[in-house]
């Protein structure tokens, strides 16, 4: 039998939190999102031989994963047994939680829904998103770079001396401030947290998982990259580059001298484009996967019969299209 807590810091966890693998799984990237004004309720299970966590935060609805759009992935710290005791306690603080960003090639949404309908909750499951990744296969970059589209190669081969590349294993302020003023000036949606994405790449920097690319045109930073090396991973967070430096294709350049990087150097088994299905990425990754939603009510509760109705409703509609 384990002892099951729940805590509303992360900061009451530190030097015992069982984190998991990757970048957002460890306890130092749950506490980035409590300063960011997450409130977190992490339950966790001790059973004296070994402990599993579940990192959550309060909603208006209930319980959520504690995530935010940064985030590849989330997931509890391991797929320990002792989820079962988890999710059958967890009755007691929520009548509904929703687990978003869910991996499963590692069985991690498969056994969080067995997990919880076994311990009586009602489980939906359904994509939340797409992750494009590569799975390198032992290949060096030449071999890799072979198998790129024409097109993409044309490009490189016209364009690569365009642009003078930068790389970086260390956060440098003036780096990452030429990053921000790009991205600031880039087709791409205004910054959903620039300070916590800045505190998160210094955290990756000190933990020698920072890899940076900056590209230069007439000796002005026009493009920049922000990826991370971790248990044989690459991880692509953030890219951008000025619209007036189109034309010089620097992103493409970037994205090339960093899987040369990657591969040839770190020696990484796959890369991981992240969230999101866009068409760009398709050129660079070899193999789509879906992300998962678990949406988990518990039956008893009348605040969710009307979802649940809905479930049902669903369900109907889509027997009788089966038929």
């Amino acid at each position: 039998m384990a002892a099951i807590t729940y805590h509303d810091t992360v900061n009451d966890l530190q030097g015992r939190f069982p984190g998991g693998t990757g970048p957002f799984a460890r306890r130092e990237w749950f506490a980035l999102l409590e300063r960011a004004g997450h409130r977190p309720l992490v339950a966790l299970a001790d059973d004296g031989r070994e402990q599993v966590s579940i990192a959550m935060t309060r909603g208006p609805r209930g319980l959520t994963a504690l995530t935010n759009w940064y985030a590849f992935t989330w997931a509890p710290s391991s797929l320990s047994p002792l989820l079962t005791e988890l999710a059958s306690d967890l009755t007691r603080a929520a009548n509904r939680i929703e687990l978003v960003k869910l991996p499963d090639e590692d069985g991690t949404a498969t056994l969080l829904e067995g997990t919880f309908s076994a311990a009586g909750w009602l489980v939906r499951r359904e994509v939340c998103d797409t992750n494009r990744y590569l799975p390198v296969q032992g290949r060096t970059y030449a071999d890799y770079l072979a198998a790129r589209p024409g097109p993409l190669r044309t490009t490189l081969k016209r364009k690569a001396k365009k642009v003078e590349v930068r790389l970086s294993h260390r956060f440098e302020a003036a780096d990452w401030a030429a990053y921000e003023e790009i991205y600031r000036q880039s087709w791409k949606p205004a910054e959903g947290d620039p300070a916590l994405l800045r505190q998160f790449a210094m955290l990756e920097s000190d933990l020698g998982h920072y890899r940076f690319a900056l590209a230069l045109a007439d000796g002005q930073p026009v493009a920049a990259q922000f990826w991370t090396v971790e248990g044989g991973k690459a991880y692509i967070h953030k890219l951008a580059h000025l619209p007036s430096a189109e034309s010089l294709s620097p992103g493409t350049t970037l994205t090339a001298a960093l899987m040369e990087l990657v591969i040839d150097r770190d020696g990484v088994a796959e890369v991981d484009f992240g969230t999101g299905d866009d068409g760009y990425k398709r050129d660079w990754m070899e193999a789509v996967r879906p992300r998962w939603r678990l949406t988990c009510l518990r039956p008893a509760s009348p605040a969710n019969w009307p979802e649940l109705g809905k479930w049902a409703l669903r369900r109907l509609v889509s027997n009788r299209h089966a038929a």
